[in-house]
């Protein structure tokens, strides 16, 4: 993987001024260079090794209150006029079928990275192998018969370009490490028991997998389905507290919180792809309605230095901030981009998000979590007579307005008189968005995050993000 030659901006200008020359009202040029990596264990066998280069450029449209786009990966003059036509033509053909507008957002002349400590294209390929075998020799150094199990790591060198008609100019370059441990299986006494996905990432250099400890924390957790296989008890349904640990904190903020509060999805722009949201003008649920308990507020924050979903401005040229999407248990703001704030009568709040040069961007996360509380963790276990501690899940499902709900724990154990006792086989709990956010009653002081790549949108774009949250306590919550 060679080193990254910086993006032709005569070829993105030239495109956009032959957008504008043909009477766009509006036009802006996304360009990206994408050089990827990687490298696939199965079984503890080197299985793929895999290097790609991308690098295109896409045009944007408004004219005639339509909304036209359009891409090419062949960088010529020639090229960078017929896109810009295409794009022209496709708007104002869908100008028929309804009025598209941007909201208004200042001119933008930036420059921004992340930095790399170690760079990711300096490290030799068999170093990059060498370290998944280590981590997967002490998987299997655990005193644990693993059947099975698949290593992926991959890395990316992102180099951005952004120009519209309005002013903004913005060059960026972003280095990912992304690491994915799947289906690692454990077969002891007759029992089976299973991670069946565990994902780490980060922006950033080599470094961050080095960094991660993916051998001990991996390794960790084959010792606790272990365990579980010997010593694991159902439980008796019921009402009882409920501890979840920052893992299930995140999942839940991302299926139950950010994803319906995506504004394309509330105004019906996902309904045939991925569903609705339970969020909406005529209903019991908008801004300013209660949904959670006082201690619950949810943050959606791109600027978080290193984060998978890092970045500081937008795919449509927008300057990223920290978004409250619940404030104190109350629906506080959506996830915008620049048409459906102009729908809503809103500003963007640098919410679009592209995932190539050649996909519209729409509206995404970037990471999603739940603020600390200002509780130790010890208190939050010390006055629960009977519960359950939820640490982690092995799966979850969630309806398609993103309101009724179900996490099955992957690691957990009972609680009783304060304290930790034997491990919990597969505890479920069923309940709704509302009902489990105004459960919470107690929130610890740490943070922590779990990286995980979010789907939407047709064409698939899978976004890397970031998930999370402090450890919480929920009481009475029926568990089975």
């Amino acid at each position: 993987m060679g080193p990254v030659v910086r993006l032709d901006g005569d070829i993105a200008e030239y495109c956009l001024e032959c957008a504008m020359a043909m009477g766009a009202d509006y036009a802006e040029v996304r360009a990206l260079d994408r050089r990827e990596e990687e490298i696939i264990l199965r079984n503890g066998e080197l299985d793929a090794y895999a290097i790609a280069f991308d690098s295109g450029f896409s045009v944007r449209v408004l004219a005639d209150g339509g909304l036209g786009f359009t891409s090419s990966n062949r960088w010529t003059r020639e090229e960078a006029r017929s896109i810009a036509e295409e794009a022209h033509r496709l708007a104002r053909a869908s100008g028929r079928m309804g009025h598209i507008e941007f909201s208004e957002e200042g001119a933008v002349e930036a420059e921004w990275g992340v930095k790399q400590r170690r760079r990711i294209e300096d490290v030799h390929p068999e170093e990059k192998i060498s370290a998944l075998l280590e981590v997967d020799e002490e998987i299997v150094s655990q005193g644990a018969n693993v059947i099975s199990r698949a290593l992926i790591c991959e890395t990316e060198l992102l180099e951005g370009y952004f120009v519209n008609s309005e002013g903004s100019r913005i060059r960026s370059f972003v280095p990912r490490v992304g690491f994915v441990a799947s289906g690692i299986t454990i077969f002891e006494s007759g029992r089976m028991e299973q991670i069946p996905f565990k994902e780490y990432g980060q922006s950033g250099g080599w470094e961050v997998l080095e960094g991660w400890g993916l051998g001990a924390d991996l390794a960790r957790e084959v010792r606790a389905m272990k365990r579980l296989i010997e010593e694991g008890k159902e439980i008796r349904p019921g009402r009882m507290d409920l501890v979840c640990g920052p893992e299930v904190v995140g999942i839940a903020c991302h299926e139950s919180c950010g994803h319906p509060m995506e504004a394309d999805r509330i105004l019906g722009r996902e309904m045939s792809q991925a569903g609705r949201s339970f969020i909406h003008s005529e209903g019991p649920f908008w801004i300013g309605a209660r949904i959670g308990s006082e201690l619950v507020t949810i943050v959606d924050d791109p600027t978080i230095e290193g984060s998978y979903g890092y970045y500081l401005y937008d795919d449509e040229g927008v300057k990223a901030r920290r978004r409250y999407l619940y404030k104190n248990g109350v629906i506080n703001e959506f996830l915008h981009n620049r048409e459906t704030a102009a729908r809503m009568g809103t500003r963007s709040n640098g919410s679009a998000r592209s995932m190539n040069y050649d996909r519209e961007p729409i509206v995404r996360m970037a990471n999603t979590y739940l603020l600390p509380g200002d509780m130790t963790e010890e208190e939050i276990f010390e006055d629960i007579e009977r519960g359950v501690y939820m640490r982690s899940f092995a799966e979850w499902n969630i309806d398609d307005v993103r309101f009724n709900q179900r996490y099955v724990g992957r690691e957990a154990y009972l609680i009783e008189g304060g304290e930790l006792g034997a491990p919990v086989a597969r505890p479920i709990i069923e309940t709704t968005t509302r009902a489990f956010w105004m459960a919470v009653d107690a929130v610890s002081r740490e943070v922590e995050f779990q990286a995980a790549t979010c789907g939407k949108g047709d064409p698939m774009q899978g976004a890397p993000v970031f998930h999370g949250g402090p450890m919480i306590r929920l009481r009475g919550v029926r568990i089975r």
